[in-house]
């Protein structure tokens, strides 16, 4: 099945000429592990001049932030199957990052699995800050980023919570731009590596944009790459016994290794 995403976020899907009539397409929220499904999205395929068929995911309603796996439903009452991706036409996704979005944020990206089948990984947040250029050295990272949904205000601050740990937190207070939503802000490593201790860890980057304000998780999700944590691969860099790297998880969160005890 190919698919185009447009400029507002819809997602056509084309399905090559097969049987005229009734034919759906479900969309269904990928459930977590010994959970029933929930979430699931059906929508009536149409015949085009060539024999194809075609159908349009609007951009709304938002789906729910996670990864939506794909399906044929091939007549009324039939089982589904599970469908394979054609071409994907993403280039209106590739330049997204520099322009400023509405709140709440909703991402669409399709993409093929591990296992190779067609889905569609979806984000859905209150408000986001988008990573652009993250700047290492051996002894400090720089981030760029970005605000969507929000604006800075008096007392704004980036926090780095350790994982696992709810009083943990490193304070790093942002450089912002005249516009209010650019800002950048300075990790030393070696700051990181003290506050880590002897004990290795992960830290989660969080803005908070005024005082009092909720947490606003980093991340790079406004361009074409649904799973970046094995795409954008970041050198290590070794300070006082400990050696560190920025990454983005599985759900392109930017965070930040630490571990102990290696050189």
């Amino acid at each position: 099945m190919a698919c185009v995403v447009d400029a507002d976020g819809r997602i056509t899907f084309d399905l090559p000429p097969g049987p005229a009539q009734g034919q759906q397409l479900l969309l269904r929220l990928r459930p977590k592990k010994g959970q029933p499904e929930k979430d699931l999205h059906i929508l009536d395929l149409e015949p085009v001049d060539d024999g194809r068929q075609r159908v349009a995911l609007g951009p709304q309603p938002a789906l729910t932030e996670g990864r939506w796996d794909v399906y044929l439903i091939p007549e009324p009452g039939s089982g589904r199957q599970r469908l394979r991706p054609g071409p994907r036409d993403l280039r209106t996704l590739l330049d997204g990052h520099p322009h400023d979005r509405q709140t709440p944020l909703a991402v669409r990206i399709p993409y093929a699995t591990q296992d190779g089948y067609l889905a569609v990984r979806a984000w859905l947040r209150p408000a986001h800050a988008e990573v652009g250029a993250l700047d290492l050295t051996d002894r400090s990272m720089t981030v760029d980023a970005r605000l969507h949904g929000a604006t800075f205000q008096e007392a704004a601050v980036v926090r780095l919570r350790r994982r696992g740990s709810s009083g943990t937190v490193l304070t790093l207070e942002p450089e912002v731009a005249q516009d209010g939503r650019g800002f950048s802000f300075t990790v030393d490593h070696g700051e990181l590596a003290a506050a880590t201790g002897t004990e290795s860890g992960v830290w989660n980057a969080f803005v908070e944009p005024a005082a009092d304000a909720p947490a606003i998780r980093i991340a790079r999700l406004l361009d074409d790459v649904a799973d970046r944590k094995d795409v954008y691969v970041y050198p290590t860099a070794t300070v006082d016994g400990a050696v560190l790297r920025p990454y983005y998880t599985v759900d392109n969160d930017l965070s930040v290794e630490v571990r102990t005890g290696a050189v």
